[in-house]
């Protein structure tokens, strides 16, 4: 059976139980701001992906403005990890390490951040695309956002995590594309990664029900080919096993007494390309 607890402003942080924290007012202000500065870094990274530019120095922006901010890169030194974002491209499934790599004409790619500010998580993800992109690929980035947003409609209360699954799921599979077993989202707030585990594959009506004061990502990995993947040699980068291309888009929401608020939705409307 899945427990719930309250929790306040001054205890949020507690270690991961496997509860499900349910949170008020000011915890709610917290992850607003955090995710507005993730989106903020976001939409300041739309003119810098074009061909030529490495990831490191997309990583350097990242990590600049998140301490300009008040904040602290989340990532950097978790678990061992030495960057201020993820950088995927292409067949990269998630978790891409910033290097040296230079983005090429056609790459589509996604940028992970979570800017740490007052002890508050503001996670999110999205699609860039950088010069002249396939149609397929274009399609693909496309889909994967529509699947984040078809999901996030059910995110109210009375429904159940397993009602955005199966919506993310109908919608990616209704294109015959791949949705990712190996990955998920997760809850959020003062901890990076909380209850509960946030499937994208699922029946209507199952897993923990929606109540409000819930915080956590949904953030669907989709693959134009089959959905499994590896990790390399890293033990970070996961690709498809196929080497087919992947999209992803995370949004950080919590959820209110009709629905949910989107934490990291862009300023600018810059949440799904093309950006204009």
């Amino acid at each position: 059976m899945t427990e719930y607890v309250t929790v306040d402003h001054a205890d949020a942080g507690n270690a991961r139980s496997g509860a499900i924290k349910l949170h008020g007012p000011e915890a709610f202000a917290g992850m607003r701001a955090a995710g507005r500065l993730a989106a903020e870094i976001l939409d300041a990274l739309v003119p810098h992906v074009v061909p030529g530019v490495t990831t490191a120095e997309l990583d350097a922006i990242v990590a600049r403005m998140t301490r300009e901010a008040g904040a602290v890169p989340a990532t950097l030194g978790y678990r061992g990890y030495t960057h201020s974002c993820c950088v995927s491209i292409n067949h990269v499934v998630c978790h891409g390490i910033p290097s040296d790599r230079a983005l090429k004409d056609g790459d589509i790619l996604n940028i992970d951040v979570t800017p740490l500010l007052n002890g508050w998580h503001g996670d999110s993800s999205r699609m860039y695309l950088c010069g002249d992109v396939p149609i397929k690929a274009k399609k693909l980035v496309q889909v994967t956002y529509e699947c984040l947003m078809l999901g996030l409609e059910q995110a109210k209360p009375g429904n159940h995590l397993g009602d955005i699954s199966h919506a993310i799921q109908t919608h990616a599979e209704k294109h015959r594309y791949g949705v990712v077993r190996d990955f998920c989202g997760h809850g959020v707030g003062r901890n990076f990664h909380d209850a509960p585990e946030v499937v994208h594959v699922g029946r209507p009506g199952t897993g923990p029900e929606l109540r409000p004061g819930m915080f956590f990502t949904v953030e669907p990995m989709i693959n134009i080919g089959k959905p499994a993947c590896k990790v390399l040699d890293d033990g970070w980068t996961a690709v498809t096993r196929d080497r087919s291309l992947s999209a992803q888009f995370e949004h950080s929401i919590g959820i209110t007494e009709d629905g949910c608020e989107i934490f990291t939705k862009s300023p600018q409307g810059l949440d799904a390309p093309p950006y204009r």
